[in-house]
């Protein structure tokens, strides 16, 4: 792709989140998602594979009817109310229709089967974005409607995320789609607390990105696509695929890993406000997830395959390891530790 062109996308991708994230109008946000969106589709299919235009027509598909989901709640909410501010959405029709539009956003259950097809088509770094950057603003959009939302359905589907999530990771063999699986669980984490307490959700969500976006660069310089060329890449660089290791034990939630701090911490909550049966069915779900991290992190530092492979087996090179890889997988497993001083910023 043509640098200038590539930078063009850029600059109208962080402009569409920035405007979305900063509305207090329906209108305004809606617009910046839709930047968002037009902006996306050429970094996805820059490959010109035809998996990738494939993965392309579905996210344009999907998120052009969330984005006439949110458009059509906001309308009727302002036909009901005489209200175009965000923080103002009280018709309850409007609420659920919303509450919907920003499930099949974000990618949460039972919205969930396009998210790990488009993730498949796309490259890593495309993927990271669609990951990390492509939900903030939908979740920005949660934070600010979140007094109004149907706690019911936001709890369903929460549920109903975690457990597919996991379930449906188990028996993948490719990573883009292991991680889309762990993106689905990690959002059902989030959507259980936007009622109860907002400020915890986006904590997860950005220590969700940091730990992400760690494995996601690890994978695009070592060039990981699949669980077979994982198993070979230990011999590129050791250290890394040991920090590797540690960071996927952080995304699965292990203690001490900075990865159990928003878990543990919902789990808290979520007992405060008498929902401790919510929260163990959450925690007893989230050890599916728990087995194909494992598997990842077994496949990553711990054994060659049992038979023979066509990729060649690269010995360890003096390439420096990239500084910002190195930062953000330091901070997805060390900071647990300062925990106390999170908690008291929330």
């Amino acid at each position: 792709m043509n640098p200038q062109a590539k930078l063009i996308f850029i600059i109208s991708l962080i402009l569409g989140t920035t405007i979305a994230i900063t509305s207090n109008h329906w209108v305004t946000a809606w617009a910046g998602l839709e930047i968002n969106t037009l902006a996306i589709l050429p970094l996805i299919s820059k490959s010109h594979h035809p998996r990738a235009v494939e993965a392309a027509t579905k996210y344009f598909l999907v998120q052009a009817a969330a984005s006439a989901l949110v458009l059509f709640s906001s309308v009727t909410n302002a036909l009901w109310t005489g209200q175009w501010d965000i923080t103002q959405l009280t018709q309850p029709i409007s609420c659920l229709i919303l509450t919907s539009a920003i499930a099949m956003k974000l990618g949460l259950a039972p919205f969930h089967f396009w998210f790990p097809e488009v993730l498949q088509g796309s490259p890593l770094i495309t993927g990271l974005l669609l990951s990390t950057i492509m939900k903030l603003p939908p979740i920005a959009l949660l934070y600010m409607t979140s007094f109004s939302l149907n706690p019911t359905l936001l709890t369903i589907m929460a549920i109903l995320s975690v457990a597919l999530g996991g379930w449906m990771g188990l028996n993948q063999t490719q990573t883009r789609k292991i991680l889309a699986f762990s993106s689905i669980a990690h959002l059902g984490w989030m959507a259980i607390i936007i009622i109860y307490n907002p400020k915890l959700t986006l904590l997860n969500f950005y220590l969700y990105t940091m730990m992400t976006a760690a494995v996601f660069l690890t994978m695009n310089s070592t060039n990981v696509l699949k669980l077979s060329t994982l198993m070979t890449t230990w011999t590129k660089s050791p250290p890394l695929n040991m920090m590797l290791l540690l960071t996927l034990l952080s995304l699965a939630g292990l203690p001490p890993l900075t990865g159990f701090l928003p878990k543990w911490m919902i789990v808290q909550e979520l007992t405060k406000q008498s929902m401790a049966p919510t929260a163990a069915i959450l925690s007893i779900l989230s050890l599916l997830g728990l087995f194909f991290y494992l598997r990842l992190a077994y496949c990553a530092t711990i054994t060659l395959p049992p038979h023979t492979t066509n990729h060649m087996k690269q010995w360890r090179t003096n390439k420096p390891i990239n500084t910002s890889i190195a930062i953000l997988m330091v901070a997805s497993t060390m900071m647990l530790p300062i925990s106390p001083m999170i908690i008291t910023t929330i």
